[in-house]
């Protein structure tokens, strides 16, 4: 575990690493060992589901001779474990946790159920309400997805990601006999998610870790914002693998000290010549309209033959770069698109509003400027009309900085 030095500052986003795979129980020590202050909301909602007799739950450290981090273990006397064959219902688990938990603890831990839930009936082809569960509804796991909830409630609003997730292979033993891995409810639930195969065998993620991830809908593209490192956890598995340790790893940040200038964007550029440009101004308007485009632009050029041509180019942003290069390929008639990653230098803005005049100020290496957005001075008639409302709007933005200063 790294140390934070200011353990109580705000989480803004927190990044997983599944080097040996995704269970509940190394959600939950993961995130314990890098945020231990949380243990307290943790055994608060574990002890309100009043469980059976000699029931615990506990976070031990460990270590595998490689890395150091913790388990999160859930004991239970061998008289009192589930014989293999039992089965819970959705419905009754469901009653369980209302009757024990509330506020943001019950609805994460409501959701993660539900989402299991609804994975298991599109698999076996039934109603949700009709979902009993096997391993998912044995005690360890409930305490596992109840932690989780705790923790995910108590660390608050924060982006999350994740990077590839290991699929894991050969065959898993379950009260439906020997599945395929990952196992068909895992399969539904990670739907979307970037697998690879690490070349170790057996299972890599619970159906109560991809829950979890499910649940989080972290993002898997690259994270250019600048942030501060304040603590990293290790939550180990109960197996052993051949060539790696069997950890996931979280890290916590918090917003960097200083704001940054400086980000990144993804170029994407074509050549356009056998559109109309009436269509294409259709599609331009589109494009610009799609989430995570941040500007578009064309300009005429010569093309093949010397046809004349339009380039166009459009700033995108990272997480956003392949569904905007799908929709340029939708809706205009380029055959290919060229991109690439660059560094931008932005500057700091805001807007704020004059006299129902909408003004952005930007912050300058060499100074504050002001400028009125021409979409709230149209309605005025007359260039000279509107040029002495810019003034005045400007001027106004201007002097009203000084005062807040």
């Amino acid at each position: 575990m790294t140390e934070s030095t200011d353990t109580v500052a705000p989480v803004t986003a927190i990044h997983l690493d599944a080097v040996g795979g995704l269970a509940g129980d190394m959600f939950a020590a993961a995130l314990l060992d890098a945020r231990p202050d949380l243990w307290p909301a943790c055994q608060a909602a574990i002890g309100a589901l009043e469980l059976p007799m000699g029931v615990e739950a506990a976070v031990v450290p460990h270590n595998d001779e490689v890395f150091r981090g913790a388990r999160f273990q859930v004991s239970e006397p061998a008289a009192g474990k589930q014989p293999g064959h039992d089965h819970v219902h959705w419905s009754e688990i469901r009653g369980q946790l209302r009757a024990a938990l509330k506020g943001g603890v019950l609805a994460a831990a409501l959701d993660i159920f539900e989402l299991l839930a609804e994975a298991e009936a599109a698999v076996h082809g039934i109603p949700v309400e009709g979902v009993a569960f096997h391993e998912v509804g044995a005690v360890d796991s409930i305490v596992d997805i109840v932690t989780a909830a705790a923790l995910i409630t108590a660390l608050g609003p924060c982006r999350w990601s994740v990077g590839s997730i290991p699929r894991g292979r050969g065959l898993v033993k379950s009260q439906h006999g020997m599945l395929p891995l990952p196992a068909p409810a895992v399969l539904q639930l990670l739907q979307g998610f970037s697998l690879f195969d690490d070349g170790e065998d057996g299972e890599r993620v619970t159906p109560t870790g991809a829950a979890i991830l499910r649940y989080l809908a972290p993002a898997q593209g690259p994270d250019t914002v600048p942030r501060r490192l304040l603590s990293s956890g290790v939550g180990f598995g109960t197996r052993r693998f051949r060539a790696r340790s069997n950890i996931l790893r979280a890290t916590c940040y918090g917003a960097a000290e200083t704001p940054a200038l400086a980000d990144q964007v993804e170029v994407l550029r074509c050549e356009i010549d056998d559109q109309t440009g009436e269509d294409l101004a259709v599609a331009i308007e589109r494009l610009r309209q799609t989430a995570g485009v941040l500007d578009v632009c064309q300009w005429p050029v010569f093309g093949k033959k010397g046809r004349m041509a339009v380039a166009l180019q459009v700033l995108a942003e990272p997480d956003a770069a392949e569904r905007v290069l799908d929709e340029i390929l939708d809706e205009t008639t380029t055959l290919g698109v060229r991109r690439g990653l660059s560094q931008r230098r932005i500057i700091a803005r805001e807007l704020v509003l004059v006299d129902d005049i909408t003004v952005k100020r930007a912050g300058r290496p060499s100074g504050v400027s002001v400028k009125a957005e021409m979409e709230d001075l149209a309605p005025n008639r007359g260039a000279a009309r509107r040029q002495d409302l810019r003034r005045a709007v400007e001027a106004k933005a201007m002097s009203e900085r000084g005062e807040d200063d």
